[in-house]
């Protein structure tokens, strides 16, 4: 069954597999202590942090072990603000930062410190000028991907460290994507990263600290890990995590497999719009991660499709709001402003074949179609597919004399009705107004206010706004084609 979710967690590398199992012969003592076991399992420890230090480009003594990248990041982000308070308590991180930023980042704007969010375009960018313009007197530290996890699309960290140092601001960069591919560049101060992405054992996170880089470790004081990871170390899973970064570092392959897994998703990001009608493909085309691509399709409940997928076997991931664990869009895809229903995200590992995304490319159409027909899609030409989901939509022919004027003319009643049901249901009655005319959407549903306006931009409707009404609000759209 083809695997392509790498980016929430890679299979494990062949390498951490042996380095795993001699470990728990030899690594099972406590570092710490003196006698013979103990001396052997720091050798083990030591031999760790040298290796992971050279793949990642610092020094043995600037990084630490940690039980995982999320803890990292907090680690990080924590100490980076403590150790500034006298500097200032602002916080800049993008608006599509992992959640482990994010979270951080509110339980430090509730402790009474501020925060800024930086926009980013349509590709999950954020511009360095963006940054130069919020760095300021008051700034503590910066927090910047180095290459986002839902749509690939790389950030310019090598050029925003820079305005950091020349601000005197440190810079944490969570290198939990990038580093599998290559060490992350540029006079960062702070970078944090996770195991499991890069085909080690879960469990391990990395967090460096560059020397000169003010730290204040939070919490209880802990002998281990320069007071900066408290807890007994994980040795066999660091061991076999170290190893299997090294094995990626000197392979002379890596290169030529990121250059084959490129070509593979230039492929899938060529063919999928081609082969399906309606689908948006997001993300930098150039600047990204070589192996990861997503796209939405319209009409189409994330949920479903996935499962569907997942029968005709194929594991793949979505940022999509309709999904079983939320029912808000991804924040990555709401600070886009991309389509966020029928979300999909590919994410290739090492050594997947051609047959395989071939045969996903084959099967794809035919999901997203059976899907779409379940729901009561329209049909290419203006026939409508009988709908199965949802039913038919409740529509006035005008809106109440109260309402204003942009919003007269046909309304759908879609509260109560999860995406994709609202966008469906507007694409069912834009035909009936007249150009010119509108049709207003009233959805309780979070997801429409991002999916209807990118809806009008794939399908060239003017987008008029959104008001407040009883429940969830009314979205109006004007017919121009």
């Amino acid at each position: 069954m083809p695997y392509f979710d790498a980016a929430s967690t890679a299979p494990l590398h062949p390498v951490a597999r042996e380095a795993l199992l001699a470990s728990l012969d030899e690594g099972w003592a406590d570092p710490a202590r003196l006698y013979r076991e103990g001396r052997r399992a720091r050798l083990l420890l030591d031999a760790a942090r040298e290796a992971a230090a050279e793949a990642v480009g610092c020094r043995p003594d600037e990084l630490v072990f940690t039980p995982s990248g999320t803890q990292a990041v907090h680690t990080g982000v924590s100490g980076a603000l403590a150790a500034r308070r006298r500097a200032g308590r602002r916080l800049l991180h993008s608006a599509v930062e992992h959640s482990s930023v994010l979270h951080a980042a509110e339980v430090h704007e509730a402790a009474g410190g501020s925060r800024v969010e930086l926009p980013v375009d349509r590709t999950g960018r954020v511009a360095a000028g963006e940054v130069a313009a919020a760095l300021g007197t008051d700034t503590a530290l910066v927090c910047l991907q180095s290459a986002n996890h839902e749509v690939g699309t790389e950030q310019p960290v090598e050029e925003v460290a820079e305005l950091c140092r020349e601000a005197g601001v440190p810079l944490l960069v969570d290198a939990a994507q990038s580093l599998p591919w290559g060490p992350v560049r540029g006079p960062w101060s702070l970078l944090a990263a996770s195991a499991h992405k890069w085909g080690g054992p879960p469990g391990v996170g990395l967090l460096v600290v560059r020397k000169g880089t003010r730290f204040a470790p939070q919490g209880p004081a802990d002998e281990r890990e320069s007071g900066r990871s408290p807890g007994f170390e994980n040795l066999p899973a660091i061991v076999a995590a170290a190893a299997s970064l090294r094995a990626l570092r000197a392979d002379p392959g890596t290169e030529g497999e990121a250059e084959r897994l490129r070509r593979l998703v230039d492929r899938i990001r060529a063919r999928v719009p081609e082969l399906v009608p309606d689908v948006e493909v997001v993300g930098d085309p150039v600047r990204r991660l070589p192996h990861l691509v997503t796209f939405s399709c319209l009409y189409v409940d994330g949920e479903t499709l996935l499962h569907e997928l997942d029968r005709a076997g194929f594991s793949v991931s979505s940022g999509s709001s309709c999904t079983s664990s939320t029912l808000t869009p991804s924040h990555v895809l709401r600070a886009m402003g991309v389509l966020s229903e029928g979300n999909v995200r590919i994410s290739l590992p090492y050594g997947t074949a051609e047959a395989e995304v071939e045969r996903f490319l084959e099967v794809l159409p035919q999901v997203v179609r059976s899907v779409r027909e379940r729901l009561g899609v329209p049909a290419a030409g203006g026939e409508e597919v009988p709908a199965a989901a949802g039913g038919a939509p409740q529509t006035a022919p005008a809106a109440p004399a109260a309402e204003p004027a942009e919003a007269a003319g046909l309304i759908v009643d879609a509260l109560g009705k999860r995406c994709p049901i609202p966008v469906i249901e507007l694409a069912k009655v834009i035909g009936e107004v007249p150009v010119g005319q509108t049709v207003t959407v009233l959805s309780d549903d979070e997801a429409a206010r991002q999916d209807i306006p990118a809806w009008c931009a794939m399908r060239d409707q003017e987008y008029v706004g959104e008001r407040a009404a009883g429940r969830g609000a009314a979205y109006v759209v004007r017919r121009r084609a």
